[in-house]
């Protein structure tokens, strides 16, 4: 058993919806390690969100992304000025592996891949290509051998939600959501958020069209709520043009990700394909429903979300098919389920 650290850096530094997947290993961390200071490297266009994390001290951008020696020794100098006693490095690359190891933090580790494993002196073989665990659990794994390491603290999985806003303000918000957008006060909130910020592949517009009408049918009291963030509108206002008939609202993002959090809390269902709101929504336990390809690097259970078990669906072409023909899926058939699951009992 090694001395208990006192600060500890843990890295996501890539995708909206990776950084929202290690929620847990930051959960898990905090209740192993309750006096240890936990900062976060994470890039700039996450630092909102992991500065509302309760279980963060600090977050410390990650400002120097490309590869020339300047920038890691940058890096360097900004891992040394925090005196760290150890680092999880959930997502590995060899810039921040090396910074790490200029750096002469004691305990650095990371998964067992690639290059940039060289500059670990603790590593975890984890084979994440096969996709056999949710990549939560495998950011969670990584916490876990470092618990280990330093004693003997409780490695259970932490329980959702991991973002949370009080209630009342949430209530609040929907108040004003609904009377800002002369939605009726008990409408049944349905968030439909059909972009993917090129990191999935996605239902069609016109399956999104489709699988609202068919709630519709069955949840006449139904309202839906169109997100789009950065880049979406076009893609958000070509749906909202597929809707006739059917009672909608175009929410565009422009406030930051803390805001939009607050947004997607007041949703009673929120519908996506694997991209970053989606995981938002998930972290937030509010009840998901997800398409997901059946290639095996994006899959349902690799991607799952953060929310509890009878909280989320997900819906992958059927055997027989392209592992990536979303066009393949009965969105027809996924709304009955989904009504079923969430708003007729």
């Amino acid at each position: 058993m090694s001395d208990i650290p006192r600060r500890i850096l843990i890295i996501r530094n890539d995708k909206l919806g990776d950084f929202v997947l290690s929620l847990p290993a930051f959960a898990l961390a905090r209740r192993a390690f309750p006096h240890a200071h936990i900062t976060a490297l994470v890039p700039e266009y996450t630092r909102e969100l992991a500065e509302a994390c309760e279980y963060i001290d600090e977050v410390l951008v990650d400002r120097h992304r490309d590869t020339s020696w300047s920038h890691v020794l940058r890096l360097c100098h900004d891992l040394r000025a925090h005196d760290f006693d150890a680092a999880i490095a959930l997502f590995s690359i060899g810039r921040v592996g090396l910074a790490l190891w200029l750096a002469r933090i004691p305990y650095r580790l990371a998964p067992a891949t690639k290059i940039a494993q060289i500059f670990y002196n603790h590593r975890l073989r984890q084979r994440r290509s096969r996709s056999e665990k949710p990549e939560w659990e495998y950011n969670c794994d990584l916490v876990r051998r470092c618990i280990t390491h330093f004693g003997d603290g409780d490695t259970s999985t932490p329980a959702p939600p991991f973002l949370h806003f009080p209630r009342d303000e949430i209530t609040d918000l929907r108040e004003h959501f609904c009377a800002q957008h002369t939605i009726h006060r008990d409408a049944r909130l349905i968030f439909l958020h059909a972009g993917s910020g090129g990191s999935a592949n996605n239902l069609s517009l016109e399956q999104y069209a489709t699988l609202a009408a068919a709630i519709f049918t069955r949840i006449p009291a139904v309202h839906f709520v169109l997100t789009a963030g950065p880049g979406e509108e076009e893609v958000v206002h070509a749906l909202a043009n597929l809707l006739t008939g059917i009672p909608h609202t175009v929410y565009h993002s422009t406030q930051g990700l803390v805001n939009f959090a607050r947004h997607l809390a007041i949703a009673d269902l929120f519908i996506a394909g694997s991209t970053g709101p989606l995981h938002i929504a998930g972290a937030l336990d509010v009840p998901t429903v997800a398409f997901y390809t059946r290639r095996r690097s994006a899959t349902a259970l690799r991607w799952q979300t953060l929310n509890s078990e009878d909280r989320r669906l997900a819906f992958s072409p059927p055997d027989g098919v392209e592992k990536t023909d979303m066009s393949a899926i009965d969105v027809d058939a996924a709304a009955v389920t989904l009504c079923r699951t969430f708003f007729i009992t």
